[in-house]
């Protein structure tokens, strides 16, 4: 039935009119919903993780988003996988009000509640935020992050501080900078020394170090004094090259009139070298070479020999002979002799000790023979074979390191023909003896401790822990190769073999003399050899490189080069000559700098026995992983109980600081 309307309108009219109520009904709706929108302003995070080794996380993650205005309330970015390595994931919130222009995003982790206890580190690469206007905002981090501690993240653009406006910014811009004032520091070196070359007094050179650990305290104070001179032949830098002596040799013509006094009363040489007292420390590699020339001025090298006691559990220096060859010209100095005659002798075997030290036991027989190793497994073995799963944690930045080495170091333009005596072509020679003078049983440490005739000589704490640490690597090993091995298996490994020979042959150790194996037979022939390759790239290297700006930074305890050749004659040094036989300052500063960056551990460096990067499933290498780590841990607790004894502890081969690697 069809309805009527009052007064004359049109059926247009009443369609207009519906169409003008709809709409006024539209844009009511549409303003309230802006309204809305503007109450709750909606922000889309997105969250990047590090693509490195255990970058993810567990923990749970808020963000609090920083505004001029006004702040949001901390929002967890809620997942259900966490936060995992290399991801970047996406997430809403929501603020109940416009904070105004973003000026900061604060991060905070919190542990999942099923481990309360547990900080699963996080590495966040960046959060980039999109705003309620569509305007992207990348907020860069690019670091680890724990429960400890709150981040606070600028946008990326750069600012000067004269353009910071925002007092949020500018208490962000001073807190950033007050905790990198506390977690970095500059070693100073006071430089207001004498503007000529020579130092002018010891004391002096006290002053270049204004931040000194105890043992360079303890080095610096105690370095002219014999026992601490003969100390340093067991537990310094350099602990291999003393060996027992059973029979003086005839280019070193010590008598028992000259050293009677030394000895026990009633004893003589013979009688002492009988025991077993007696030792012997020849630098005949450095004969002969000619030295440097630094600042335009000749520099000198001696090779000496130096005769020791060891009585009442100390190492005594009793004889120094500064030439190899006996003559009038080549007098044997004697702790009885002037102080500055003994002194000055001394100083002269600390800088064979450099040449040996940094040459020899260092670069040669780790840092070089580890790049032959960490070459020839690469070339050798392919990922799956388990020697090279086994290895190549023991390879890390070992060639990295080397190619810096070759660089900076022993460059025609590095740190040695600039600053030391013996970098010129003496170098290439001393090197060259150095390695016809290796052999594999000087690489094991039983077997070296055993030729060199030092098993019972009291105090050698580098003989102790360095046994026990072989020890434990070789039952490691002996594990890991007897479960993969059989003997024929070592035979028929055409792999295996073919890393043998790359080792023997680019490590130029092919001669009969140097005693390598040719070829394997055995898994105890294989298992000792591992246990070598493991050992020189990690224990050894931490025995003659980790204290060498402790033992190394009291420059006349290491001097890098001498200005004044040996002295010819007794009764003549005095302190003024002694001064300007040790090195210049140019030359001091430089050694302390090369040997501080050199002892320096890494941030990422990874602990002997730890594997973050397990590279095996099965159950017998992983059980024999836990085992010599819980075995280090033993050897740590042993050696820390020892140390607690001494004013100079020995803490080189503890397991803690001892690399998997040569990694600096």
């Amino acid at each position: 039935m069809q309805q009527s309307w009052k007064g004359s309108v049109t059926s247009a009219e009443v369609a207009e009119l519906l169409l003008q109520t709809a709409a006024e009904e539209l844009t009511v709706c549409a303003e309230y919903q802006s309204c809305i929108r503007v109450i709750m302003s909606k922000y889309t995070i997105q969250v990047s993780t590090g693509d490195v080794l255990y970058a993810g996380t567990s923990n749970r993650i808020y963000i609090k988003l920083i505004g001029k205005t006004c702040n949001s309330r901390p929002h967890q970015l809620e997942t259900v996988t966490g936060f995992w390595a290399g991801s970047e994931q996406t997430f809403t919130i929501e603020c109940k009000e416009n904070i105004g222009k973003l000026l900061l995003v604060e991060l905070e982790a919190k542990p999942p509640p099923y481990m309360p206890l547990i900080d699963d580190e996080w590495f966040c690469s960046k959060i980039t935020v999109t705003t309620p206007e569509g305007v992207r905002i990348l907020f860069p981090c690019h670091r680890w992050m724990s429960c400890k501690k709150k981040l606070f993240l600028r946008d990326s653009v750069a600012m000067l501080k004269t353009q910071d406006r925002a007092p949020e910014l500018v208490a962000h811009r001073q807190e950033n900078l007050k905790r990198r004032r506390q977690d970095f520091n500059f070693m100073r070196l006071k430089l207001e020394c004498p503007s000529f070359d020579t130092w002018s007094s010891l004391e002096d050179l006290s002053g270049v170090i204004s931040c000194k650990t105890k043992t360079l305290e303890y080095v610096e104070k105690n370095w002219m004094k014999d026992e601490f001179f003969g100390y340093q032949f067991l537990n310094g830098l350099n602990p291999m090259i003393i060996t027992r002596c059973s029979k003086l040799p005839e280019k070193f013509p010590v008598t028992n009139e000259m050293v009677k006094s030394f000895l026990p009363d009633r004893s003589t040489l013979e009688l002492e070298m009988e025991k077993g007292n007696i030792f012997l420390c020849d630098y005949e590699r450095l004969r002969d070479l000619e030295g440097n020339e630094i600042n335009k001025k000749k520099q000198y090298l001696a090779a000496p020999l130096c005769l020791l006691i060891s009585i009442q559990g100390k190492l005594m220096p009793i004889a120094i002979q500064l030439y190899q060859e006996p003559g009038p010209g080549n007098p044997i100095f004697l702790p009885s002799d002037s102080d500055t005659d003994w002194m000055l002798a001394k100083i002269f075997v600390r800088n064979a000790e450099f040449n040996e030290h940094e040459l020899n036991f260092h670069l040669l027989r780790t840092h070089l023979l580890g790049e032959v190793f960490t070459v020839a497994i690469m070339r050798n073995f392919p990922a799956c074979h388990p020697l090279f799963k086994l290895l190549i944690p023991h390879t890390r930045y070992n060639l990295q390191i080397n190619i810096m080495a070759r660089s900076q170091l022993i460059s025609q333009t590095g740190y040695f023909p600039k600053f030391t005596a013996i970098g010129n072509d003496s170098m290439m020679t001393f090197l060259k003896r150095a390695a016809s003078s290796l052999t594999y049983s000087s690489l094991c440490i039983p077997e070296d401790i055993k030729q060199r005739g030092l098993e019972k000589i009291p105090n050698y704490y580098y003989r102790d822990d360095g046994l026990e640490l072989w020890e434990k690597i070789f039952e490691f090993v002996s594990g890991f190769v007897s479960h993969y091995y059989s003997d024929q298996d070592v035979r028929g490994d055409k792999e295996l073999q073919a890393w043998l020979t790359q080792i023997t042959e680019n490590g130029l150790l092919e001669h009969n003399e140097a005693g390598f194996p040719k070829s394997f037979c055995t898994v105890e022939e294989l298992a000792k050899f591992v246990t070598m390759v493991i050992f020189t790239v990690s224990a050894q290297h931490a025995a003659v490189n980790s204290g060498q700006f402790e033992f190394g930074g009291w420059m006349p305890n290491f001097p890098s080069s001498l200005r004044c050749p040996p002295p010819r004659q007794k009764g003549e040094t005095t302190m003024k000559s002694v001064l300007e036989t040790l090195p210049d300052v140019s030359t001091t500063v430089n050694t302390m700098a090369v040997v501080y960056l050199l002892s320096q551990q890494g941030d990422d460096r990874y602990p002997l026995g730890h594997y973050p990067e397990v590279s095996f499933s099965e159950e017998e290498p992983l059980k024999l992983m836990t085992q010599f780590k819980n075995d280090l841990q033993d050897l740590e607790k042993k050696i820390d109980s020892r140390n607690k004894k001494f004013d100079l502890p020995y803490t080189y081969l503890n397991p803690r600081n001892v690399d998997n690697s040569i990694a600096i």
